[in-house]
């Protein structure tokens, strides 16, 4: 490749993230609402219903919050459940859809327009900047997050298509692989970004607490010693 043709096509690449950034996009987080019970049941029973529904909402905070804190044109909260007073201004609150995980995640990106990446509540130690750099798309570009379980914690498509969301198997140690598999299947230059641990388990929490001590969900772990925790 000649250095014009390589110099041409970075400008090309600048340009098109320009464009993105300039519009900003979309973050869109699916969540579940902290009710015990319901949420981060493969928590118990290390620890109780209660105390993981505790869990679970410093992890939503703190992911809220480092939304809040990336700029962006859109924040778009899709909710099974109600929400609460855990649930900051500034986002679009959407019921999630009927059906599987995928066709959850699916509906989320038909809600958008532009740029769009999509995150769950299972990473608290996530931050702005990573999201931003999800975020930086040029045309025909996706982001890919992938989870150390074999999942993806982020997801993003400069021209949000549903359907390649529709019809993957989730929750199964092959989720990312096939995910990653669509994107690029449909011509889609995909961009990673750095493997983060989703919080599902004891292990997973004590793990993500440590790489984030800062945050709500390190806190709430730690006021949990003694009262319940293995």
């Amino acid at each position: 490749m000649s250095t014009t043709g390589a110099t041409g096509a970075t400008g090309a690449r600048q340009r098109a993230i320009a464009g993105a950034a300039q519009s900003r996009g979309t973050l869109l987080v699916i969540a579940k609402a902290p009710v015990p019970g319901r949420v981060k049941t493969r928590l118990c029973p290390a620890y109780s219903p209660e105390e993981a529904a505790r869990l679970a909402e410093a992890a939503l905070r703190d992911t809220l919050d480092v939304v809040l804190a990336t700029p962006v044109r859109r924040r778009v909260l899709a909710l099974d459940g109600v929400p609460g007073d855990w649930l900051p201004h500034g986002f679009e609150v959407v019921p999630q859809c009927a059906g599987g995980l995928d066709a959850r995640l699916a509906h989320a990106f038909g809600l958008c327009e532009g740029p769009a990446l999509l995150v769950g509540m299972d990473t608290p130690q996530v931050t702005a900047e990573l999201l931003g750099a999800g975020l930086e798309l040029g045309d025909g570009e996706a982001s890919f997050g992938p989870a150390a379980d074999g999942g993806f914690w982020a997801l993003g498509m400069a021209d949000p298509d549903p359907a390649l969301l529709r019809g993957v198997p989730m929750s199964v140690p092959e989720t990312g692989a096939v995910q990653r598999h669509r994107l690029a299947r449909a011509g889609l230059t995909v961009r990673e970004l750095p493997v983060l641990r989703d919080v599902d388990t004891a292990a997973d929490a004590r793990h993500v607490a440590a790489e984030a001590p800062g945050t709500r969900f390190a806190a709430a772990l730690a006021a949990l010693t003694g009262t319940g925790a293995r």
